[in-house]
């Protein structure tokens, strides 16, 4: 009788212990939807792209460089409803920005144009980076989609800086001066190398 006593005390001891296992799992499970939510409603509301053309010069690339236009249209189209819609949407702007690399028209394929599209390339794969990590730093998120657009913004100047530039007319001469400064074009040294054995004069 004592052994089914304890063994009936043993059995609602561990369904007590279950219970409170189950109460406690379903409350972490609740806490971990509640940080998920805001996490996704901090990148829903900090994910806003400059995907439009800010000046002439870069509208007219949107028409001709078939990288920049597709960039800007992936970045303007926003995910939905998921934080899975976002990393996949950061993982198709990564490959697009990759892109940007081929194909630059001759005009714009410059040391500072690339050296713009190197940076944005980064700033877009750490946001990529940063938005597949299993505890998501939503702050880092949305502060690399504001340099993310202040990059586009650079970009875009420098391209409009390019342009203007070169409807500068060159003065008489200008050109022949240019290459003369330029050293890949200079007369390699042909002078045969001083013997050490020779007398000087001093």
């Amino acid at each position: 009788m004592k052994y089914k006593i304890a063994l009936f005390l043993l059995l609602i001891f561990a369904l007590q212990s279950c219970q409170n296992e189950n109460d406690k799992r379903l409350a972490e499970n609740e806490k971990e939807a509640k940080k998920n939510e805001k996490i996704f409603n901090n990148i829903n509301k900090a994910w806003i792209f400059i995907d439009e053309p800010i000046n002439e010069v870069s509208e007219q690339n949107v028409r001709n460089w078939n990288e920049w236009r597709d960039f800007l249209k992936e970045l303007g189209d926003k995910p939905r409803k998921t934080i899975g819609a976002f990393q996949k949407k950061s993982t198709a702007i990564s490959k697009k920005a990759l892109a940007l690399n081929n194909n630059i028209p001759s005009q714009f394929n410059q040391p500072q144009i690339k050296a713009r599209i190197a940076i944005l390339i980064t700033k877009v794969k750490m946001m990529d980076l940063f938005i597949h990590l299993n505890q998501i730093p939503d702050d880092k998120v949305a502060f690399l989609i504001g340099e993310i657009n202040k990059e586009l913004v650079s970009l875009e100047r420098q391209m409009d800086k390019i342009v203007e530039k070169a409807k500068i007319p060159k003065e008489e001469g200008e050109a022949d001066f240019l290459r003369m400064l330029d050293t890949t074009r200079a007369i390699p040294n042909s002078a045969p190398p001083l013997d050490q054995n020779l007398p000087r004069v001093e």
